[in-house]
């Protein structure tokens, strides 16, 4: 057998250990971190597309749903739905990265949906149909 055959692979605490001194040491003696660590950056388009009242109409019908039951999945009140689909109100930035989630995979999405109206009881689901 070779030298170091036997030599018994460092725990996982020990590697993490070791990383975070060396890290710790990097940090203070100011060297370039992205010279002594992979470093990536990650870019995400965030960008929501802009909801007129034509498209904030267009994702509904993708799920299939009223607008009660779209502003209940959207986290928004009926009325601004309705103020969405009328061009009274535009959507927040957040309802917009939602509603492009919604259209990015449609099957996914009214699947989805679905799923969260089956798992009700018959009961609950026509109680929260009417709010």
């Amino acid at each position: 057998m070779g030298k170091g055959a036997n030599k018994k692979k460092p725990s996982l605490e020990q590697r993490l250990i070791e990383g975070l001194e060396n890290f710790a040491d990097a940090l203070e003696s100011d060297a370039e971190l992205t010279e002594r660590f992979t470093c990536r950056t990650v870019v995400l388009n965030l960008v929501p597309t802009p909801y007129d009242p034509v498209l904030v109409k267009q994702t509904r019908k993708v799920l299939g749903a009223s607008q009660a039951i779209f502003a209940r999945f959207l986290g928004v009140s009926p009325s601004l739905v309705q103020k969405w689909e009328r061009g009274e109100r535009s959507p927040s930035t957040l309802a917009c990265r939602f509603m492009d989630e919604i259209r990015h995979d449609a099957p996914w999405s009214r699947r989805r949906f679905h799923d969260l109206i089956a798992s009700r009881a018959p009961k609950e689901a026509k109680r929260t149909a009417r709010r």
